[in-house]
């Protein structure tokens, strides 16, 4: 299949700044969120919860920006080749993968924002800013919120892996260039 040239079947570079800093942060979340949840209780275990709600928030709010970036830009159509390459199902499971991630961008930090709040602990962005609990504290309540975090957390990351493979499979297997269409400085 011919690799894809055109400028005009290229994300913006704002959508692909946002993409990259959006898929950075969510691999530091998860990376951090695996390593501290086994930490016994400590001065460094209370610090990387904190860095971890602080970067939830930050992470919430660059999925809000992506998304009036996407309402407001719209992206380009999957090239013609490549649309009429792809069986029905790929393009069911490209529309509902890209869905699912912009759901569950929003759902994940939400959820573990209630938690916090249930559980009785107030974020305090970046140690200065305290944001309005989520939920009231309760503690049967954060007991029920908490592994909606973690089922949420997995969730997302198998459809990440289910991007970056569906990504790597169109530059590997397919050579149709389409991955291309989000790297940067290729202008």
């Amino acid at each position: 299949m011919a690799t894809i040239q055109k400028t005009s079947s290229r994300y913006s570079l704002g959508a692909i700044l946002l993409h990259w800093a959006l898929a950075l942060a969510l691999l530091g979340m998860f990376v951090m969120g695996l390593y501290m949840a086994d930490l016994p209780f400590s001065p460094q275990r209370l610090k990387l919860y904190n860095w971890h709600k602080w970067a939830g928030v930050s992470v919430l709010a660059l999925s809000l920006l992506r998304l009036l970036w996407r309402v407001t830009h719209k992206p380009p159509e999957l090239p013609p080749e490549v649309a009429r390459a792809m069986p029905r199902w790929q393009h069911l499971a490209h529309n509902g993968t890209h869905l699912a991630l912009y759901a569950l961008f929003f759902v994940v930090p939400l959820i573990g924002w209630a938690y916090s709040s249930a559980a009785g602990f107030t974020i305090v962005l970046f140690g200065v800013l305290p944001l309005p609990d989520f939920v009231p504290a309760n503690n049967a309540l954060s007991l029920l919120i908490k592994p909606w975090h973690e089922v949420g957390a997995f969730a997302l990351a198998a459809l990440v892996l289910l991007h970056v493979a569906a990504a790597l499979k169109h530059q590997w297997i397919d050579r149709d260039g389409l991955v291309g269409r989000m790297l940067p400085g290729r202008y």
